[in-house]
C-alpha cells in the first residue's frame, strides 16, 4: 500500500531524477522556464564564460517586461541607459542561444506570469522555474512553479534540472461564499494578516475548500502569486474543469488526441485522502471584507473599516518598533480611518492583478464617474493581448473617459524600474503584491488592495469601502 500523498508530493517524486542526501534534497527536473532581461544576464554570461549552450531552448520563454517604458505609444527604443543595455543584451542571448524571445513590439508581449499562463505554456503537473519571486501565480494551473537566483538560472538552462530541498506543506481551507466586493485578493491578504509576512517561509501551500473552487482561474492566480509575501516557495491548487476550459484553446497546449490524454492525467493531480500536511489553516470567506495595507509589509494589513492601529497597544517591543517605523514612513497617525487616507495615485497593474478580469472588476466601479481633481490614475495592462480585448471590449474607453492613464504593458510601477516611478511623499493606491520601503520609489508610500478598491479610492480622491461605491452606483 502506497502512502497517501500531497499534491506537493506528486510533484516532487515526479519529476525527482535522483536523492542528493538525507537531508530532502533532491535533482528535479524543471519542464519550463520563463527568463526576463533584468534577472538574466548574469545567468547568461556565465554560460559564455564556461562555453556551455543551452541544454533544451525549447523550454525557456523570454519576455521583456521589467525595465520597458509603458507609455501610452510603444517604441523599440529604451529611453533608460541602463534599460537599453539590459534589453539588448537580453536580445542578443536569446539569438546566440536559440530561444524565443517576445520583445517590446511583440504583440504577446506583457508580464511574464500573465504571460506565460495565456500562451499555453504552463500545463497542470510541470514543475516551473523563472528568476522571479511571483512564479508561485502557476499553481493557479495545478502546475508547481517557483522563484530562483541568477546562479541557478545557469545551472537551469544549462542542465535543465536544479539541487532543491523539499518543504513542508500547509493547507490552507477556504470555505464560504465570498461577499459583494469582496475579491481573491482579499483573501490572500487576509491570510497574509493572519499568519504573517513569514508565516508560510520554509512550506508549500496547498489552497482547498469551496470557496477556491467557486474561483475563476485568473482569480485564483492572484491567490497563488501572493502566497510569496507570506513566506511561501510555492502554492497550489488541484486543477479542475474550469483549469481545462481555461487551457484549452491557447495556442501552445497539445491538441487532439494529445490533448484527452494530457486531461486524463491532469485529473489525477490531487492531495489524497487522509494525506498529512505540517500545517493546516482555516479561513471563512463570508468573515471577509475588502483589505487594504496600512504599513510597509504585506501582513500590516487591515479591513477597510478599521483604523490604523496604535503601536504603544502591541506587547512585543520588536514588533512595537517595526509598527512605529511604518507608521513613520508611511505618514499615518495611528487611530486614523483608513477610510480617511487621501491618495495622490492610484495604480492598476502587475502580475498580481492586471488580467482581463481584473480590468473588469476596476471598469464596474469606473463606468461613468471621474477621477478625483487631486489623483493620478493609471492602467497597465498585464500583456498586449490583455489590452487588445479591454479595447475590444470598450473598457479601456471606460477607464479614459474617466480620467485614467491607459498605458501599455510591463511590471511598470509595481517596482518603479522604468519612468512609472512615484516620487518622495507620494501616496499610492495599487493592486500590486508588495509594499516595502521605496517599492514604488523613492520614499513613496504604497497601499494595497484589489483592483476593485484601487477604482473605488482613484474616483473618490481617498481609501474607500468600494461597496458603498457600487450600492450608489
Amino acid at each position: 500500500m502506497h502512502r497517501p500523498r500531497t499534491l506537493y508530493d506528486k510533484h516532487i517524486d515526479s519529476h525527482s531524477v535522483c536523492k542528493l542526501d538525507d537531508h530532502g534534497h533532491v535533482l528535479l527536473y524543471i519542464d519550463r522556464q520563463v527568463a526576463n532581461e533584468y534577472t538574466s544576464p548574469q545567468a547568461f554570461s556565465g554560460l559564455r564564460e564556461a562555453n556551455r549552450k543551452v541544454w533544451r531552448p525549447t523550454s525557456t520563454l523570454c519576455v521583456v517586461d521589467h525595465v520597458n517604458p509603458t507609455a501610452p505609444e510603444r517604441v523599440a527604443a529604451m529611453p533608460d541607459a541602463g534599460g537599453a543595455l539590459q534589453v539588448s543584451y537580453f536580445e542578443k542571448n536569446c539569438r546566440d542561444f536559440g530561444i524565443e524571445l517576445f520583445d517590446v513590439l511583440d504583440k504577446r508581449q506583457g508580464i511574464e506570469h500573465v504571460v506565460a499562463p495565456e500562451q499555453g505554456f504552463i500545463l497542470p503537473g510541470m514543475v516551473v522555474a523563472a528568476g522571479d519571486s511571483h512564479t508561485t501565480t502557476y499553481g493557479a494551473l495545478g502546475a508547481f512553479g517557483f522563484g530562483i537566483g541568477t546562479s541557478e538560472i545557469e545551472h537551469l538552462l544549462a542542465t535543465q534540472t536544479l539541487v532543491y530541498k523539499r518543504l513542508k506543506s500547509m493547507r490552507v481551507t477556504v470555505q464560504g461564499e465570498l461577499g459583494p466586493g469582496v475579491t481573491s485578493k482579499d483573501i490572500i491578504m487576509a491570510l497574509i494578516q493572519r499568519i504573517g509576512a513569514s508565516g508560510a517561509t520554509g512550506y508549500a501551500i496547498e489552497f482547498a475548500g469551496s470557496t477556491i473552487d467557486a474561483l475563476s482561474v485568473e482569480a485564483r492566480m492572484t491567490i497563488c502569486n501572493m502566497a510569496v509575501e507570506a513566506g511561501a516557495r510555492g502554492a497550489f491548487m488541484a486543477p479542475d474543469e474550469k483549469v481545462y476550459a481555461y487551457l484549452k484553446d491557447k495556442p501552445r497546449v497539445p491538441k487532439g488526441q494529445l490533448w484527452e490524454r494530457a486531461v486524463e492525467k491532469w485529473k489525477l493531480l490531487y492531495t489524497d485522502e487522509g494525506a498529512q500536511f505540517d500545517k493546516e489553516v482555516r479561513l471563512d470567506a463570508s468573515e471577509l471584507a475588502p483589505m487594504v495595507t496600512w504599513g510597509t509589509s504585506p501582513d500590516q494589513a487591515g479591513a477597510i473599516s478599521e483604523q490604523v492601529p496604535d503601536p504603544s497597544q502591541e506587547s512585543d517591543l520588536i514588533r512595537r518598533q517595526d509598527l512605529q517605523r511604518a507608521l513613520r514612513y508611511m505618514g499615518l497617525e495611528a487611530g486614523t480611518p483608513l477610510s480617511a487616507v487621501s491618495i495622490s495615485h492610484a495604480f492598476i497593474g502587475s502580475c498580481t492583478n492586471a488580467r482581463i478580469e481584473d480590468l473588469r472588476d476596476a471598469a464596474r466601479v469606473v463606468r461613468g464617474r471621474k477621477v478625483a481633481a487631486n489623483v493620478r490614475a493609471m492602467i497597465v495592462p498585464g500583456s498586449t493581448l490583455v489590452r487588445d480585448q479591454a479595447e475590444a471590449e470598450g473598457l479601456a474607453q471606460i477607464f479614459q473617459d474617466a480620467g485614467f492613464e491607459w498605458r501599455q504593458s510591463g511590471c511598470s510601477m509595481c517596482l518603479a524600474m522604468n519612468d512609472d516611478v512615484l516620487s518622495p511623499g507620494d501616496r499610492c493606491a495599487s493592486s500590486t503584491n508588495r509594499n516595502f520601503e521605496g517599492r514604488q520609489g523613492a520614499g513613496a508610500r504604497t497601499h494595497l488592495m484589489s483592483p476593485a478598491m484601487v477604482a473605488a479610492a482613484a474616483v473618490s480622491g481617498h481609501l474607500i469601502d468600494v461597496r458603498s461605491l457600487v450600492m450608489e452606483a
